[in-house]
Order: C-alpha cells, then structure tokens, then sequence
C-alpha cells in the first residue's frame, strides 16, 4: 500500500472548507486513503492545533482511525537541515529551517509520497508529489492508478 504525508495546506483546504481548494483536497485525500495509507507528523499535527481550540477538537479533525500518527525521524531532521542549508546558500531568505523542510524531508527518509499544493518542496528533496490544485479530474485519476 502506498503511504502517503500529508501536509497541512491540504488537511486546511478541508478543515475550512476552501472554495478553491477544499472540494479537490477532500477527493484527493478519500481517494489515496482507499487506496493506501495517510499518514501525519507532530509538525502537521502542530500546525493543524492552531485551527483548533482544544485537544479534543483537534483530535476529532485528524482521527487516528483515518490519519496515521508517526514520529519524524532523526535522519529527517538531518536532511531538513541540509536541505535548509542549500536553500539558504541559493539566496533563500528565511533565517530558520521551515516546517515545509521537516515536512518533505520525513517523506523523503520514510519513501512516502506527499499531498501538498507546495510543489516547490520537491525542488529540494526526491519525493512523489501528489498536488490536488493541479490535477484534473481525468490527470488525477490517471495518476492514482499508476501509483497502484
């Protein structure tokens, strides 16, 4: 089954019910949990709590029978910083490794794909990229069922 990080613009698109975004999100994420195996991290975890106003609350956004919670391993937190580090010597502005940086890098170590409408992530780490803004209904479709 393929696993898949998902990333926390996605689960918001959802969460606020984005007049952009939220209806592809929602197929996206029905669809890949059918089929394979979603999976979340304490960054997105985190991220998604500053929607919610208790630990209940975010519990019920992210349930455990839908969302696999996994640990970020050591190795990830390495080549965030790396990657970090080639980002910042390529002009890159910011002064602090990014939760996108921990995001992509625990896809990259645990060979997760990742669902995510910031496909500028890829540009730093080997990683699936599974954007529900870009794919069209029929692309999409095409798209799961070769990853199959």
């Amino acid at each position: 089954m393929k696993e898949w990080l998902v990333d926390t613009n996605v689960l918001l698109d959802v969460i606020g019910a984005d007049p952009t975004f939220g209806e592809q999100s929602k197929r996206v994420l029905c669809d890949c949990a059918d089929t394979g195996v979603l999976v979340i991290n304490p960054i997105v975890y985190a991220e998604v709590g500053a929607w919610a106003d208790t630990l209940e609350e975010l519990d019920e956004l992210l349930p455990e029978s839908i969302f696999r919670r996994d640990p970020i391993p050591w190795e990830s937190a390495f080549l965030a910083g790396r990657a970090f580090a080639r980002y910042r010597l390529s002009g890159g502005a910011k002064q602090r490794v990014l939760p996108d940086f921990l995001i992509g890098a625990h896809a990259a170590v645990a060979g997760f794909g990742l669902i995510t409408r910031d496909r500028d992530i890829g540009k730093h780490f080997h990683i699936e990229i599974l954007d529900p803004s870009y794919y069209g209904e029929e692309q999409f479709l095409e798209k799961l069922n070769g990853l199959s």
